[in-house]
């Protein structure tokens, strides 16, 4: 799937997601025709999905992260389809995360302060449909955080 070059052009990608394409051609001995090919190929394939902003929400003023453990109600046939579209519409809910077992949903809820989340979970979480039981784990610290892979 991937060769030796492919590998060493995702390494460096992790590394430096804003390396200039002069640069990282450079880095890796090739012309900057030869990269931007190899970087096209893996884009049509849909091994990199193009550049993302990584937002430290803290440094914006949200200083609260609450994850909820969703369990909904599987007796409505489409209690999932309504409750995710639901949850999509909370901006503060920035992520979602489908789960099979005991708990159905993950979502990860930012807030400013404490008052805040409050706001937004009696208001809007509490108010998503089909919702059988929900757990909140309040986020303390992050160890680790690495979507690289050993490449």
């Amino acid at each position: 799937m991937l060769d030796d070059l492919d590998r060493r052009i995702l390494r460096q990608l992790q590394a430096d997601p804003m390396m200039a394409v002069p640069e990282l051609a450079e880095r890796l001995g090739l012309s900057s025709a030869r990269l931007a090919r190899r970087v096209e190929r893996m884009r049509d394939r849909k091994i990199l999905r193009g550049p993302r902003a990584v937002i430290n929400w803290p440094a914006l003023g949200y200083a609260v992260e609450v994850s909820l453990r969703v369990t909904l109600d599987k007796t409505q046939p489409r209690a999932f389809d309504e409750f995710i579209e639901a949850a999509c519409e909370i901006s503060e809910v920035v992520e979602i995360q489908t789960f099979l077992g005991r708990v159905d949903v993950r979502l990860s809820v930012i807030a400013r302060d404490m008052p805040h989340y409050q706001l937004i979970y009696r208001d809007q979480i509490l108010a998503l449909p089909h919702i059988a039981d929900i757990e909140a784990l309040m986020h303390v610290a992050r160890i680790k955080n690495d979507d690289s892979l050993p490449l």
